[in-house]
């Protein structure tokens, strides 16, 4: 193999390999973030989505209940849910008719949620 060749290979392998790191998810930098459900998580969620009327136990809006940690962790598991509390296109967003949360809040669920969803 030349030089050129080599040199070639080389630059291919690093953009092939930064184009693949720009989708992942672990771009989210938790270091220092490591927030629990009974201490933030949930005054976030009951605050913002578990009031009376959306995804609490009796109204469970769109199938939604975050009244519990462990139906707030089993909300996690769909894809829609980081969607919805950041705004991003294919889930409606959160809180109806309401600004977007902070990207602090968020980023605290997101950690949360990174980390295992520890109660």
């Amino acid at each position: 193999m030349t030089m050129t060749k080599k040199i070639f290979s080389v630059f291919l392998i690093a953009c092939i390999a930064a184009m693949i790191s720009c989708g992942s998810d672990d771009e989210l930098d938790c270091t220092g973030v490591a927030p629990k459900y009974n201490s933030e998580v949930n005054l976030i969620l009951s605050a913002s989505c578990g009031s009376a009327g959306c995804h609490d136990v009796t109204t469970k809006s769109a199938g939604v209940d975050l009244s519990s940690y462990a139906a707030s962790v089993a909300a996690t598991k769909s894809d829609k849910f980081l969607k919805s509390i950041k705004h991003e296109s294919g889930a409606s967003k959160m809180p109806q008719g309401g600004d977007k949360l902070p990207d602090a809040t968020i980023k605290v669920i997101e950690c949360w949620i990174k980390n295992g969803t520890p109660q």
